[in-house]
């Protein structure tokens, strides 16, 4: 704050002083029930002053030499408890803020500095982190604007496959409706072309039995006539007149119906089929859109890779007959005879075994080996059970041949180079379409990572191509 030379005030000034409130620094120097508030604490008076008392410090000469800071009811935190001086001096080895006596006792030897040195060289790490902090600004900045753009994009093809999904089914509907009316017409104009000529026959058999049974009862009433003579006269004219009417006979179907029912209702459960059977492709399109998480630090130390670990176990109904199983379904050996097991649709014929789990997340898992040759992979669970891991477009696996490593995948090979082991670590995170090898020893080396897409749970295996006697074991770290 800039003081006049004289300390004047200005009329206003000095008609309304300004006392201090709770959250303000009070004056040590006036007095009364009220205290003006202070504009400036002394470091070497360890008070603080309202513009009338600072006026001393602007004024005398030995006063003005005093260090003047802005009004702090911290003052007594600036000074050393030891010895009740401004703390001007900082001990870089204890990392705290100190007088200039204690530079001479309790901090003797130690590496100081002045405050002002120390604030320096804070204030050029302070713009350091300040830079850093700016750069991780603009860098959320941009995730923020790729996110809503990302959030935008989900919504609005939702929204349009929405739209797109009704008015295909839409369209469906008003062509199956089109197809009912038409069925349903046709069906009319047949029932029109059939009644008719029935209902026409109909009369006309009802006339014919109208007057055969206006016969029966005239010749039902001469046979009860006494007379002779009526008798006989009667019986002349009815003799003479028309004989009985007669009406070509009408053939009845046993059934007359309109069989279109069941050919309408295959119809119904060829679209039910369709729709059972496109259904999972519908559904697995949805899926696809991949749904955005907090990214996870990659793991660094083994350490790390473990908390990824998790039971798994070896499968007996896919495990070849020349491989064994012990160590509770964790360790296989190559054999010379043929092991027992029963047939099974999933068995493979050569010497190779999957694990019973499918991983679709992250999970990290170590085998050892003992021999010369043997493939640690992962494959899809449909994979060819004639075919060996690496050989084929499901499967990805590491050989481990002597001192040498192979990535195959597709029957394409890639040497890869690291330190021999006989423990292989695989880290899988199924989202990311990484697949990443390791040689284990007192370390940890990366052989290789594959960086691909995948479409199903990973089924991880092993094969035995070596000598008999060979082992791999899938080992216990979790």
């Amino acid at each position: 704050m800039k003081l006049s030379s004289t300390g004047a005030q200005s009329p206003a000034a000095a008609a309304a002083p300004l006392y201090a409130g709770s959250a303000d620094v009070a004056c040590d120097f006036c007095t009364g029930a009220r205290r003006r508030k202070a504009v400036m604490s002394c470091l070497a008076c360890l008070a603080s002053y309202c513009e009338t008392h600072l006026q001393p410090h602007c004024n005398v000469l030995v006063l003005k030499k005093h260090k003047l800071v802005p009004a702090t009811n911290k003052l007594q935190e600036k000074m050393c408890s030891s010895h009740d001086k401004l703390m001007e001096v900082f001990c870089r080895t204890d990392q705290q803020s100190i007088c200039y006596l204690c530079t001479m006792y309790e901090h003797k030897g130690h590496d100081t500095v002045s405050a002002a040195a120390e604030k320096a060289e804070k204030q050029k790490q302070l713009v350091t982190s300040q830079e850093e902090v700016q750069q991780n600004i603009q860098e959320k900045k941009k995730e923020l604007k790729d996110l809503r753009q990302v959030l935008e994009d989900l919504n609005r093809s939702a929204e349009a496959a929405v739209e797109a999904s009704d008015r295909i089914f839409s369209e469906m509907m008003v062509s199956i409706q089109r197809r009912r009316g038409e069925l349903n017409e046709l069906i009319r104009d047949q029932q029109q072309n059939a009644v008719a000529p029935t209902e026409a026959l109909l009369r006309q058999q009802e006339q014919t039995l109208e007057q055969l049974e206006r016969r029966h009862a005239e010749l039902e009433e001469l046979s009860n006539t006494e007379d002779n003579i009526t008798f006989i006269q009667s019986f002349q004219s009815l003799s003479s007149s028309t004989g009985s009417p007669v009406s070509p006979s009408v053939l009845i179907c046993p059934l007359r119906s309109f069989t279109v029912t069941d050919v309408v209702s295959g119809l119904r459960d060829q679209l039910d089929n369709l729709l059972k059977t496109t259904w999972p492709q519908i559904a697995e399109r949805v899926c696809a859109v991949d749904v955005l998480h907090p990214a996870e630090a990659e793991p660094q130390t083994r350490k790390d890779f473990l908390q990824y670990s998790s039971p798994l176990s070896l499968d007996i109904n896919t495990i070849s007959k020349r491989l064994s199983l012990s160590e509770e379904n964790r360790k296989v050996t190559a054999t010379t005879q043929q092991q027992p097991y029963p047939d099974h649709v999933e068995r493979f014929t050569d010497r190779q075994v999957l694990f019973k789990e499918g991983l679709s997340e992250r999970r990290y898992w170590e085998v050892e080996r003992s021999g010369r040759w043997a493939r640690i992979a992962v494959c899809y669970k449909d994979t060819d059970r004639h075919t060996g891991f690496g050989d084929n477009d499901k499967s990805w696996c590491l050989e481990c041949y002597d001192k040498d490593y192979t990535i195959i995948h597709n029957s394409v090979e890639t040497k890869v180079s690291g330190p021999v082991s006989s423990r292989v670590g695989v880290y899988l995170d199924h989202k990311a379409g990484t697949l990443s090898f390791y040689s284990v020893s007192d370390t940890m080396t990366l052989l290789h990572t594959v960086q691909t897409s995948f479409r199903q749970p990973l089924y991880p295996g092993i094969t035995l191509w070596g000598v008999y006697g060979d082992t791999a074991e899938l080992c216990k770290t979790w």
